[in-house]
């Protein structure tokens, strides 16, 4: 349920979606939002939430059952990411652990590796984590220079990578190599790595970012670090290109429904601090200006869920093309950064303080517009389209 919009239901909202949205608003509001100052402070979620929003049935819930999974469709994962947003979560890894990477594994593994890996992720035991992005090579995932080089029955891989959420937690990394660098894109693979004591590999420091504090992003190096041949995703080299290209139509969908989310709450906030907040004897809200404000963002949100609800459904049919995932990334990001903008400024100078939600969530907002591949990116894949 909406507090912006109390009688909205998304079409494709069955009601066991309509039970979990409950479950996972309880949750996360009573787990994650009183938790947001003190993972801020120290760079990282507790890494007991993952276990237990894994006991709370949250994760990986479009992943089959017979896997550990929730047996859903991706409506269930816009669900939890959109309530973890509405809670007011900078943080959480949530949608790289569970919405993203988890189905790589899904969609690509052996069924060996599934039953190795799926459960654990399900239930927070492993967190999840992919190391795409190089100092030198962040969208241009042809350009990456970590190699990997069969020696019998292990690959020897070296490199670096940066910009990595889930990085401190991470005990299952999905590595993009280079297999065979005279291939170009059929020349790149993908490994799960499995972290713990794993020698060359090292994680770097916490990158200090300009919002998501609680986030712990970092640099990853990999020195002669041996991983057995078995962690080859799907066990087929050359097909790592190939299958970044199927998985990042999900990213960019779960980026847009988490933009329109936020830009949702911030507008939330900002009504209920202009029926507090007095300027001048009257409620701010009595201002004109401020009533056309809001007025315009609820209405830009309200057009974003449609938006984004169209999106869902053609993701839950299997339809959602290259093109209309790009656009869902691009506008709802471009939106998201717009209205918490103008929703900070009803706060006046209490805006800045970032001890507001809003202050978290302005800061938070800009690398929505980076992450997934710039948004001047996605307009270059909406033109191919054109």
């Amino acid at each position: 349920m909406s507090d912006l919009f109390p009688d909205y239901r998304s079409p494709w909202e069955t009601e066991d979606h309509a039970l979990l949205r409950q479950h996972a608003r309880e949750f996360f509001r009573r787990e994650a939002t009183p938790n947001q100052a003190r993972w801020a402070a120290q760079h990282e979620v507790d890494r007991e939430f993952w276990a237990k929003t894994g006991d709370a049935g949250l994760l990986c819930l479009d992943v089959a059952e017979e896997f550990g999974g929730g047996g859903g469709n991706f409506g269930h994962e816009a669900i939890v990411q959109q309530e973890l947003n509405l809670a007011h979560d900078t943080a959480f890894g949530f949608s790289v652990h569970s919405t993203i990477v988890a189905h790589y594994i899904s969609a690509f593994a052996t069924a060996e590796q599934k039953q190795r890996w799926l459960p654990k992720c399900a239930s927070g035991e492993s967190v999840l984590a992919i190391a795409m992005t190089e100092p030198g090579a962040g969208s241009d995932l042809q350009g990456v220079r970590t190699t990997a080089v069969r020696d019998g029955d292990h690959y020897v891989i070296n490199g670096s990578k940066t910009f990595i959420s889930n990085a401190s937690h991470c005990d299952l990394l999905v590595v993009v190599a280079k297999t065979d660098p005279t291939q170009g894109a059929k020349g790149i693979s993908l490994f799960v790595v499995e972290t713990a004591g794993l020698a060359g590999f090292e994680r770097g420091r916490v990158l200090d970012k300009i919002g998501q504090h609680g986030q712990d992003t970092r640099e990853l190096a990999f020195t002669d670090m041996r991983v057995p041949a078995e962690n080859l995703l799907g066990g087929v080299e050359g097909q790592g290109f190939y299958q970044m290209m199927e998985q990042l139509q999900r990213e960019r969908l779960i980026i847009g429904v988490g933009a329109i989310a936020v830009a949702e709450a911030a507008t939330v906030e900002a009504i209920r601090y202009a029926k507090q907040r007095e300027a001048f004897r009257k409620p701010v809200l009595d201002f004109q200006h401020t009533k056309f404000l809001l007025a315009e963002c609820k209405t830009e949100v309200l057009a974003g869920k449609t938006f984004i609800d169209h999106c869902v459904q053609r993701q839950i049919d299997g339809t959602l093309d290259a093109a209309t995932a790009s656009m869902a990334k691009m506008w709802s990001t471009d939106k998201q950064c717009d209205i918490v903008d103008r929703c900070l400024q009803v706060f006046g100078g209490y805006g800045y303080m970032m001890e507001y939600p809003i202050a978290q969530m302005y800061a938070a907002s800009r690398v929505q517009k980076i992450y997934g591949g710039t948004n001047e990116i996605m307009k270059e894949l909406i033109g191919r389209s054109l």
